[in-house]
């Protein structure tokens, strides 16, 4: 079953290439859609795919980059749109 979640990640995920290790788990992964740094220090990602591949990009989201520190991790289920052809960094 495909889903789509949205996420937003708060702690210490800006300078810490958490982006582009978030688009190399998720084309690991076979997820597609994207993520982006938000002015308040955080990072907002939309993720499409199978649910467990979701799922389990969303369980790195939660630790992130060993550099790093994860606060919290806010996610909300969307409706499944299919929209994306890959996995891409919002600037």
């Amino acid at each position: 079953m495909k889903i789509r979640s949205r996420i937003v990640v708060r702690g210490l995920v800006q300078g810490v290439n958490f982006r582009r290790y978030t688009q190399v788990n998720a084309e690991r992964l076979h997820v597609n859609g994207w993520v982006r740094n938000l002015p308040d220090g955080s990072v907002e990602g939309c993720f499409e795919g199978e649910a467990a591949d979701v799922g389990a990009l969303i369980a790195w989201c939660r630790s992130g980059p060993s550099w790093g520190r994860v606060d919290e991790v806010i996610v909300e289920k969307e409706e499944y749109l299919g929209e994306f052809d890959g996995f891409e960094i919002k600037r």
